[in-house]
């Protein structure tokens, strides 16, 4: 009994000339009126995503060149040369996987090798798939072929990562990008294969393909043969509800009920709109793209007033969406886009991704609950003692936070001299005497004069023992600068026009200055975490952290 080999779809319908090549117009026009007025580069570098027609490219450019008839015309051209490249049997085409070959010997093997003029074809061709795999070495080995190649040579180089080549490579190449494929373009190839495969397949199902394979020919039509297995041996109709389980993906309709719900505050019924997904089999991230996508949509809506270009969206799903977008303002829109990445890498992280998920509804439908930014700081700026917001009200403690902000004054309290004293203004400092009564005044001058090492040693490297008019005792440590006692000293008597005692000890002394700002500076955030605003933030956001509080100019 004879066996019957199947072969994959991306095999068998693989592009046999330019014509079959797509999306990729604008290179193929460039490719073949090269080759008709015999303008040929030294070498091809083409680059793309996977599955978007590299190889395929490289076999097309070396039939065309070594066709014995004219491959650029000819339909499906059967020559010798061309059948022989086809299957990877021609010795004047070598096609070579770099990721196997990557080292400074191959390379030589392969320039020793292409000296010898070819055996049948008008070029000796070399194909380096993956190029970005061979090492420094092996591409400095290629540099001189590269520039200066025997004339029956050409190379083609595949790659997906062009970062990753020398620029010096890249210079010797002329450079094509291939993009990806439109979902419009991968339809139409996809309805272009059902047509000869004999069986059909909706359109929403297609898109929903086409969609999945993000841009990828190869891609699509491995899905494409996934889907019609499963109905050649279960007999199943493939529609779209098939295919969306078949690849995990969530129906629009049932996420956009579950933005509704969400919108609305409804978190019983979000939560169980969720787990009826889940139970359909729904994959994290794919439902965390479709989020997102559907968010895009609402913002689109919202800011360009139509959805005409999307045209795998149903005429329902686009009324759900203009309603949506009529009760919703953008900054909601950027802050849940922001929510949705974020849980994206929780997934990574968490062993039952389906948590994060509910979790995140659950964040979502309490977004509404949180007061707006402008609210807190007009109802602190009227000092009431209630902040009325949009959806809640809630009391603050102004005389506490005043307190609290005013000792955080204390620590970074400007002197009124100071103020007077700006750039802005330039006064002739050297003409009056500066009066210096605390470390912290000195601290000051220093920062005023400019004196940025000598400043940074008294806040870090310096611990105070006793500051009097003319004398300072101070202990030090590692750090301090070896000519910190000899600069202070001649600053001194610049600044305060008296001489200074300074005296070095080797007793504790107190906390550095920094240290003592900081500590204040934790005692203030301690205070405010106290307070009922910092309590209704974190209840809104569990992962928030008050960092530093700053009084208002």
């Amino acid at each position: 009994m004879e066996k019957i080999t199947h072969k994959v779809l991306a095999l068998k319908y693989r592009p046999k000339n330019f014509k079959e090549l797509i999306g990729q117009d604008i290179m193929v026009e460039t490719i073949i009126n090269s080759i008709k007025i015999n303008k040929l580069p030294n070498a091809y570098l083409l680059t793309g995503i996977r599955g978007v027609g590299k190889t395929t490219t490289a076999r097309l450019i070396a039939k065309a060149l070594n066709c014995s008839k004219d491959f650029l015309t000819e339909e499906n051209c059967n020559c010798n040369n061309c059948n022989e490249i086809s299957n990877s049997k021609h010795l004047d085409v070598l096609e070579m996987d770099a990721a196997s070959r990557t080292g400074i010997d191959d390379v030589r093997e392969l320039i020793e090798s292409s000296k010898y003029n070819p055996t049948s074809a008008k070029y000796k061709i070399i194909i380096l798939d993956e190029v970005h795999m061979l090492s420094k070495q092996a591409f400095n080995g290629l540099l001189k072929t590269l520039e200066e190649p025997p004339p029956h040579l050409k190379f083609i180089f595949a790659t997906t990562e062009v970062k990753k080549i020398p620029v010096t490579i890249i210079s010797r190449c002329q450079r094509f990008d291939l993009h990806r494929v439109t979902v419009e373009n991968l339809v139409k190839n996809l309805k272009k294969i059902l047509d000869i495969e004999k069986t059909q397949i909706p359109d929403g199902a297609l898109t929903l393909i086409a969609k999945a394979a993000e841009g990828s020919v190869r891609d699509s039509l491995s899905l494409l043969d996934r889907a019609l297995i499963s109905q050649t041996i279960d007999g199943k109709n493939i529609d779209e509800a098939f295919i969306r389980k078949m690849l995990g993906i969530a129906d629009r309709s049932k996420i956009l009920n579950l933005l509704t719900f969400v919108f609305e505050g409804k978190q019983d019924q979000a939560m169980k709109q969720l787990r009826e997904l889940v139970d359909e089999g729904i994959q994290p991230i794919n439902f965390l793209n479709d989020l997102l996508e559907i968010i895009y949509f609402i913002q689109q809506k919202k800011t360009l007033g139509n959805l005409d270009s999307e045209l795998s969206m149903s005429e329902s799903e686009q009324s759900t969406i203009s309603s949506i977008s009529e009760n919703i303002n953008i900054k909601t829109l950027i802050v849940f886009w922001q929510f949705i990445l974020k849980v994206m890498d929780e997934i990574s992280v968490v062993s039952n991704p389906i948590l994060s998920l509910e979790m995140l509804v659950v964040r979502l439908v309490h977004l509404k609950d949180m007061p707006s930014y402008e609210n807190l700081l007009g109802a602190l700026e009227k000092n009431n003692t209630n902040v009325n917001t949009e959806n809640n009200n809630f009391s603050i403690d102004l005389k506490n936070k005043k307190k609290i902000l005013n000792e955080e004054s204390q620590i970074t309290k400007i002197p009124k001299n100071q103020i007077r004293n700006t750039t802005q203004t330039k006064p002739d400092l050297s003409q009056h005497e500066e009066k210096v009564s605390s470390l912290e005044d000195l601290i000051n001058l220093a920062q005023r004069k400019k004196e940025i090492q000598l400043k940074y040693d008294l806040e870090n490297n310096v611990n105070l023992i006793k500051f009097s008019e003319g004398k300072i005792d101070i202990s030090f440590n590692q750090n301090l600068d070896k000519d910190f006692v000899r600069n202070l000293s001649s600053k001194l008597v610049e600044w305060t026009g008296s001489r200074w005692v300074i005296t070095l000890s080797k007793e504790l002394g107190e906390k550095s200055f920094s240290e003592i700002k900081n500590i204040k500076k934790k005692e203030i955030i301690d205070e405010a975490k106290k307070g009922d605003l910092y309590k209704k933030i974190t209840n809104i956001f569990s992962d928030a952290e008050l960092k530093e509080i700053k009084k208002e100019d």
